[in-house]
């Protein structure tokens, strides 16, 4: 037996029982560093901690989760983590924040909500264009989902120097902090899946000028079925899609899938149905989500801890399965590749 493997052997039957993962030891050092006083109060960042102890942020967050639930430790989206009964008022430290959304009531309902447990004097308002400086003098920082903010309304609020995150949709001209779902990944998946099932006619719903949903099917395409079509419009041109013979629709939003539907059911047509976005706007297709209290987490970190740089975050959303995907009536599922299943990864 060789030395090293010897020495390995030793380490690991020296641990104490049910520390044999690597964040159970990590979580015992963090408990050792509270009861020490070495940790008390607010705890610093996640970077930080994570740089402190020599692990990654994935461990770091399964140790800090266990003690949150043992009670040690009290966790909330843009707080931070605190030694329990430490913890300040919610809403202590935060400022008040200013949200760009064009639909407060739909789409961005739950973002927007999430970030209110943190903020509870969030004021929502459409995007801004001109920026006004009496409009933001009242806010410490901007947060942008409306996705219509002009090019010079972020530049206002650049050179304000105002604290401004943009989501689920990037600069075109800044460089900005900005939290995206990773559309590209959810719809290159979707269309595999599709193209598998024998769909040959895809159609990308998007909004007009975007390419994201057809680019990503088209490069799905080439590589699991180059004979495919793919063809775009936006929600309310459906009727021009099923002319061209689509079988089914990849939708780069749960609200251009919701017009899809209804468009869909008005010309009495039905084909499959799939979208990418925010799982709390999307609860009857079958596609890839990010639950929104994952984009506000995301969002409340740049403001709570700046990054040195701008920087962008990219969320891959998880499969959810509700059965609006459905392989072509001429292709039975006995004749599909037998490790192929709908929404699951393939190797």
């Amino acid at each position: 037996m060789t030395r090293s493997l010897t020495a390995a052997l030793q380490t690991a039957s020296a641990r104490p029982p049910g520390m044999s993962y690597k964040f159970q030891r990590l979580r015992e050092k963090i408990r050792r560093a509270v009861e020490l006083g070495e940790l008390k109060g607010k705890l610093p960042g996640e970077r930080a901690l994570a740089r402190r102890f020599h692990v990654n942020a994935k461990t770091l967050s399964k140790a800090l989760t266990d003690l949150a639930a043992e009670g040690l430790l009290d966790r909330s989206i843009g707080r931070g983590t605190f030694v329990k009964g430490s913890a300040p008022p919610a809403s202590a430290g935060v400022g008040r924040w200013l949200v760009l959304s064009d639909s407060p009531g739909g789409e961005h309902a739950c973002t927007v909500e999430a970030l209110r447990k943190v903020c509870p004097e969030l004021q929502v308002l459409p995007a801004l264009d001109p920026v006004r400086p009496s409009q933001l003098n009242q806010f410490s920082a901007v947060i942008d989902l409306a996705g219509k903010t002009s090019d010079a309304a972020l530049r206002g609020l650049i050179v304000r120097g105002t604290p401004l995150v943009l989501a689920n949709h990037e600069p075109s001209s800044y460089s900005v902090n900005s939290v995206m779902i990773d559309v590209p990944f959810g719809v290159s998946r979707i269309a595999r899946d599709l193209l598998m099932a024998g769909h040959r006619v895809i159609g990308a719903v998007e909004r007009r000028g975007r390419h994201t949903v057809s680019a990503a099917i088209r490069a799905a395409a080439q590589r699991y079925a180059p004979d495919a079509v793919v063809d775009s419009a936006e929600g309310r041109e459906i009727g021009a899609l099923l002319s061209a013979g689509v079988t089914a629709l990849v939708c780069g939003s749960a609200a251009e899938a919701r017009v899809a539907e209804t468009m869909l059911s008005n010309l009495n047509a039905t084909v499959s149905i799939a979208a990418v976005g925010c799982g709390c706007a999307s609860k009857q297709f079958s596609g890839y989500f990010v639950d929104c209290s994952q984009v506000a987490e995301a969002i409340v970190r740049f403001l709570q801890e700046p990054a040195a740089r701008p920087t962008t975050i990219w969320l891959a959303g998880a499969w959810a399965d509700r059965g609006t995907i459905k392989p072509l009536r001429a292709h039975h599922e006995s004749e599909l590749p037998s490790s192929f299943t709908l929404g699951q990864p393939q190797s």
